[in-house]
């Protein structure tokens, strides 16, 4: 990668006032040339958009910025939104990931190599070197059981297709048509492979250790759980 372009790292935010700082912190010490930082924050009631704010107005980090989202929250909504953002602001690199420290940032440096031959690239716990750590044994099945029914019934050329830590190029995100990403949830991440598959994208997966989060409650329960098992049948039953 070119150390005169921009990296965007777009992080989608809900209550995670107890991580916000750190992570920040954390991705501007990798050192990557170019490197900024876009927070899109759900109006989180715990006052993660206070927290960055002040960090802006410290100017400690250049190119920190942060879009409080005041429409219907969702993890894709807000995604998407981020994606949007990510191109209008001219990101020649453009990376998702959770702010709850599973996606661990010294990650990146490593996706932003990857992709200098491809389009896509997804931190994954199933390829060679990959780790799922660290969590209980029913949270680690329902997460193979939702990867494999996603992977079958879609037909998706990766192993960890439930990863929302990735990288893309521009031309790879220009070509996805974020602007017209439908899923509210965490289906993003299976309505983005599929929209990169149809556009021809070439997409790797690196090995990533995935660990639980030490601070700050899941967001993820039964109901977008099962939102997400539904907008994979619609995806593969009820669509042209």
């Amino acid at each position: 990668m070119t150390s005169s372009l921009k990296v965007l790292v777009v992080v989608p935010t809900y209550d995670e006032a107890e991580n916000i700082e750190a992570l920040i912190d954390a991705l501007y010490g990798l050192k990557v040339r170019g490197l900024e930082v876009l927070v899109v924050d759900d109006s989180s009631p715990d006052g993660t958009s206070a927290i960055v704010e002040e960090l802006i107005a410290g100017g400690l980090y250049g190119g920190l910025r942060l879009m409080t989202r005041k429409g219907p929250a969702g993890r894709g909504w807000a995604g998407r939104d981020g994606f949007v953002e990510a191109l209008a602001l001219g990101a020649d690199y453009i990376v998702e990931m959770d702010a709850d420290f599973s996606h661990q940032p010294r990650h990146i440096p490593e996706l932003l190599a990857a992709v200098d031959d491809c389009d896509m690239v997804v931190g994954s716990r199933f390829v060679g070197g990959g780790v799922d750590q660290d969590r209980g044994l029913v949270r680690r099945v329902i997460t193979r059981v939702a990867n494999a029914f996603a992977r079958s019934l879609l037909g998706l050329p990766v192993l960890d297709c439930n990863s929302g830590f990735r990288a893309y190029s521009r031309k790879a995100m220009e070509a996805i048509h974020p602007d017209t990403l439908e899923s509210a949830g965490p289906s993003i991440v299976h309505e983005v492979l599929v929209r990169g598959r149809d556009a021809g994208l070439k997409v790797r997966e690196v090995p990533i250790e995935f660990v639980d989060r030490r601070k700050g409650g899941s967001k993820l329960d039964f109901r977008r759980l099962a939102a997400g098992y539904w907008w994979v049948l619609k995806a593969r039953f009820f669509r042209p």
